[in-house]
């Protein structure tokens, strides 16, 4: 047993993440889903962006991005990850690690037709990743991009989500004296029970 209470109760880390981010959309000023996505290359360097984190389900969490960006390929390569949530106003943080599916059909779809029109035709434009010359490559690309498509264009197939099931979630409060409260939460498999363990600061 551990001696969770609190913010840290619960059943459900899944649930408890939701809670968190609910908490934090009072009090962030910028992107309370701002999120770091850690991958690693097929040489195994981590790499780490910040992506924002647009859905959690009962069984994932789910970001949208372009397949053919390096985040995408590192993934088609090893499809496990790690993300963290940092609330500063909060002063909390989760860490989650898992393993990745992709997320399209109709869900990717009305995400994507839920973004502004100018965001579609970017997202559609832009070779997410790849060297460019300059500015204006960019947006010769964006003009030819909404000749093609107009101003409402549909999901290509290479934009998409991304879905991680979580195997390891963490959560951290800052306490005195440098002495935190953090719980994590850890199945061996998807399918397997959760084993929660307070862990020293």
């Amino acid at each position: 047993m551990t001696d969770r209470s609190g913010i840290f109760a619960g059943d459900d880390p899944i649930k408890s993440v939701q809670l968190w981010l609910s908490d934090a959309e009072k009090t962030e000023i910028n992107d309370p889903n701002a999120m770091a996505l850690a991958t690693v290359d097929a040489h195994g360097l981590p790499n780490t962006r910040m992506v924002l984190l647009k859905e959690i389900t009962q069984d994932a969490f789910v970001f949208y991005t372009n397949y053919k960006s390096i985040k995408g390929e590192e993934l088609d390569h090893n499809s496990k990850a790690a993300f963290v949530l940092h609330w500063k106003s909060l002063r909390r943080q989760v860490r989650v690690r898992g393993v990745v599916s992709k997320a399209e059909g109709l869900r990717a779809d009305a995400y994507f037709d839920s973004r502004s029109p100018q965001s579609r035709v970017g997202a559609i434009a832009s070779r997410q990743s790849q060297v460019i010359e300059n500015r204006a490559v960019l947006e010769g690309w964006v003009a030819a991009a909404r000749a093609e498509q107009g101003e409402t264009p549909k999901r290509p197939a290479y934009w998409g989500g991304y879905r991680i099931k979580p195997l390891e979630i963490e959560f951290w409060a800052d306490g005195e004296s440098r002495l935190h409260d953090r719980f994590r939460w850890r199945r061996e498999t998807l399918d397997a029970g959760w084993v929660v363990n307070r862990i020293s600061p």
